[in-house]
């Protein structure tokens, strides 16, 4: 029968009472480090009209669904760290695995998307602003959001279904869906096996889609004929090729070893990088590996 508890208990790191505060001032510091480096670079894109390209949209776009991302997370976990406030109410719990959800999904079919954006780019030059007019890129976003909101129901919906006869310590700092299920005393084999098709498929999906235009776009940077047009064309890759290998390796990581989902420890480690870290070195990679965003940044300062 299913029980229905108010709150649950987040026992994330709680091994490690003496780094508290030490946890506290790092979460917070990242966090306003995201915040702020995502916010210049969409500052940074909207003034500067010669950034309003497919390529600087969906970067943008990036940079909100990062601000988003981690604010789902972080600043609960700061405060939790800081006042020893663990507990959340079951509704905020499910609130924060819907959300976390919906933006973790919607990141990776954004790297997707952006893979394809420079696949376009490098492989089809002469029809790139054709193939990539504003509404295909519209209706990219927009995909990416719809594909996050229909995981992170099905998430949620299966794990808020499950009965927890009063078992209310999750081993975790934050509500995610694995930490969540092995609280549940139900019979948890149908929302694993829901879980890993949905997860799996979604991960598998992206990361070929990411593979698969870089390999392509690989091909043709090797292909081409002088030494000045390989550099530009890898330039202009390269930054995107650094956050997916970030992502998708933890986020690999994470779900292709067994002893990492069983150890709270190293799961709740590995999980700060794809939640709090990614999000936090993104504008970073971008920002230093690109001219151009560099280039509306000095202007924003100096003005």
């Amino acid at each position: 029968n299913h029980t229905r508890i108010s709150e649950f208990i987040l026992v994330g790191f709680k091994s490690h009472p003496g780094s508290q505060l030490l946890l506290s001032v790092l979460f917070s510091t990242m966090y306003i480090v995201t915040v702020v480096g995502n916010a210049c670079m969409i500052l940074a894109i909207r003034t500067d009209s010669n950034l309003h390209t497919p390529m600087y949209f969906f970067l943008e776009n990036l940079s909100t669904l990062d601000i988003c991302y981690s604010s789902v997370i972080t600043p609960r976990a700061t405060l939790a760290f800081l006042l020893g406030r663990r507990s959340i109410s079951h509704n905020g719990c499910a609130s924060q695995m819907f959300f976390f959800s919906l933006f973790g999904t919607t990141e990776a079919f954004f790297l997707a998307v952006m893979a394809y954006d420079r696949f376009t780019a490098v492989c089809n030059p002469l029809l790139y602003q054709v193939i990539m007019s504003k509404r295909l890129c519209v209706l990219m976003v927009m995909g990416s959001y719809l594909s996050g909101c229909i995981n992170c129901t099905i998430q949620t919906g299966f794990t808020f279904s499950l009965s927890f006869c009063g078992r209310r310590e999750i081993n975790h700092f934050f509500c995610d869906v694995a930490a969540v299920i092995h609280a549940s005393c139900s019979d948890t084999l149908v929302n694993e096996l829901v879980m890993l098709a949905v997860c799996g498929s979604i991960i598998v999906g992206t990361a070929l889609v990411v593979f698969i235009s870089y390999g392509y776009i690989i091909i043709t940077i090797v292909q081409m004929p002088s030494a000045e047009s390989r550099h530009k064309a890898f330039s202009t890759c390269s930054s995107h090729m650094m956050t997916i290998c970030l992502f998708f390796g933890t986020v690999f990581f994470m779900y292709a070893q067994p002893e990492a989902t069983s150890s709270p420890d190293k799961s709740n480690t590995i999980s700060i990088f794809y939640t709090i870290v990614i999000p936090m070195l993104n504008p970073f990679i971008y920002t230093l590996r690109n001219k151009e965003v560099k280039g509306s940044l000095k202007k924003q300062l100096k003005r």
